[in-house]
């Protein structure tokens, strides 16, 4: 599954016909072209020039890797905090963001414009379709279905985290893009849904790697998107035909947790639908694995790598709270590390390193980093798979759904296999962890009770997987995660013990705000309510 690594991420004339961002879009363009006689010269080979160019920019540290990870992960009720005086990562974990912060607004190279810069990739390679001759329309078809995943995969992170946003394609005039006003929500996901039935339609059953998408993985996020709209009837359907192509889309449970999170044993598994494979080249940050050194223990021998940088580090109550029979426990965290050869537990990781955090550390980034040749940098220069959407992913969609709708049978069937897999235990780490009866089958449970035991199982299955921000915000669940009784309620810290409960306000918090940046170049953007 490394085919992806091929296409070099080929940027043919991507600065000079693609618009690179909002905040970009009053620059000169670099040279003047006609369109239509170029793209009938180069045919095919230049519009996936463009898609791979969309790809690429997914794996730039200002999408995923570091700034939308570290906003995911803060925000949620999994992440706290580490050793760190960053005052932009500090104001998403304790709700006290402004619509300048760094992580999400400034220059031309952060998180906004970045996820723009993929939608206007992915833009550029749709327009330009048009002007293809003597192609076969089915491949071409193909090549265009995969531009229409990146763009939807794009706004449906940014309607969940922002809601109204500007909605620009590939029939949108530069000269009203610049003044465009915020596209409502609803409108911005019929869009979403027009372009994910147009890739489901025109991508093949399987790929050569999941980096590339096939109908699964359009599928896959339709149901999700489904789920998140609450439309429970239509999120069920997506996956419950997911689920009856299991093997015409070559997808299945992986057998050991653990070993989604090998580099080398992922790209033979048969669980991940949508993955961004990452390079580790240095060129701009394009490709560098951040999560590894930002999760990782200071000084932490056991890799490797060189230790990583202690700056994601969960609220203890998440480790503590969480049943230690759970072979997922083993797998998510490292407990214990190993300092001058010695094997130290949590409780005393600034013993090795006073830099580290005395808590225990997501140990699936690490781990994934660690079986790859290419670990420079604290295992930046990591060729890992973040997994976007995995087969157990539609299981728990569709189950969750069903039982939306009353639909029992299948809803207990497809949340149990999922349930069954964790029971058997494995190898955490290179250390046996036998089966046990945590997590136990879903079984006889109310529609209520049934909802909440799925969402806490969400929550345990994809930890640190940045999804549980997002259950967060779709089921409204932020007073109680971030009550006097959540996760993150006490928080140890190197001076001790807090802060207490965040200052989570309903009312604003549930959405980010627009950057700041953005609104001063374009007066037309409002502002969302409480900044």
């Amino acid at each position: 599954m490394k085919n992806m690594k091929t296409y070099k991420y080929i940027f043919i004339l991507l600065a000079s016909l693609s618009i690179v961002g909002c905040s970009d879009l009053e620059e000169e363009p670099i040279t003047q072209l006609d369109p239509e006689s170029y793209f009938e010269t180069l045919g095919l080979e230049q519009i996936e020039g463009f898609v791979n160019g969309a790809y690429a920019h997914m794996h730039h540290r200002n999408f995923l890797s570091r700034e939308m990870a570290q906003v995911l992960m803060y925000r949620s009720d999994m992440m706290a905090i580490g050793r760190t005086g960053a005052q932009e990562r500090i104001d998403h974990d304790n709700f006290t963001v402004q619509s300048n912060n760094a992580l999400i607004a400034g220059g031309s190279n952060v998180y906004w414009p970045k996820v723009y810069q993929i939608i206007n990739a992915a833009n550029e390679a749709i327009k330009n379709g048009a002007f293809v001759e003597g192609e076969d329309p089915a491949e071409l078809n193909e090549v265009l279905a995969r531009a229409r995943f990146a763009r939807a995969f794009s706004y449906f992170h940014l309607v969940r985290q922002f809601g109204d946003i500007p909605y620009v394609d590939d029939t949108s005039v530069l000269s009203e893009i610049v003044i465009a006003e915020r596209t409502p929500v609803a409108d911005v996901y019929v869009k979403i849904i027009e372009d994910l039935e147009f890739a489901k339609t025109h991508l093949p059953n399987t790929q050569a790697s999941r980096a590339l998408p096939a109908k699964s993985a359009a599928s896959a996020y339709l149901a999700l998107v489904y789920l998140t709209m609450e439309n429970w009837q239509k999120a069920y359907d997506e996956a419950k035909d997911i689920i009856n192509k299991e093997g015409t889309y070559n997808l299945g449970l992986e057998p050991d947790f653990q070993d989604l999170y090998d580099s080398v044993k992922i790209d033979d598994s048969l669980e991940p639908i949508f993955v961004l494979d990452f390079t580790g080249t240095s060129n701009g940050d394009q490709g560098r694995d951040y999560q590894a050194a930002y999760t990782g223990v200071r000084s932490d021998e056991q890799y490797g790598q060189g230790g990583g940088w202690s700056v994601e580090v969960p609220a203890l109550k998440v480790y503590t709270e969480w049943d230690e029979t759970d072979y997922r426990r083993a797998v998510t965290f490292d407990a214990t590390v190993i300092h001058n050869g010695v094997e130290v537990p949590y409780t005393n990781f600034t013993d090795g390193d006073s830099r580290a955090v005395n808590r225990p550390h997501v140990a699936k980034y690490t781990r994934m980093a660690s079986k790859t040749d290419t670990q420079d940098g604290n295992a930046r220069g990591s060729n890992s798979n973040y997994m976007m959407m995995r087969y157990a992913e539609v299981l728990m969609i569709g189950a969750e759904a069903a039982n939306e709708l009353g639909i029992t049978v299948d809803a207990e069937a497809w949340v149990n296999r999922v349930m069954a897999r964790s029971r058997a235990g494995g190898v955490a780490n290179g250390i046996p962890v036998a089966p046990s009866t945590v997590p136990a089958d879903f079984s006889g449970l109310s529609k209520d009770g049934f909802r909440t035991r799925i969402l806490e199982e969400r929550r345990l299955e994809f930890a640190y997987e940045m999804k549980r921000w997002y259950d967060i915000v779709r089921r409204k669940l932020g007073d109680v995660a971030f009550g006097p009784d959540g996760l993150e309620s006490e928080v140890s810290t190197e001076s001790g013990v807090g802060p207490g409960p965040k200052s989570f306000d309903p009312s604003r918090d549930y959405l980010l705000p627009i950057p700041f940046s953005e609104r001063i170049l374009n007066p037309n953007l409002s502002q969302n309510d409480g900044y």
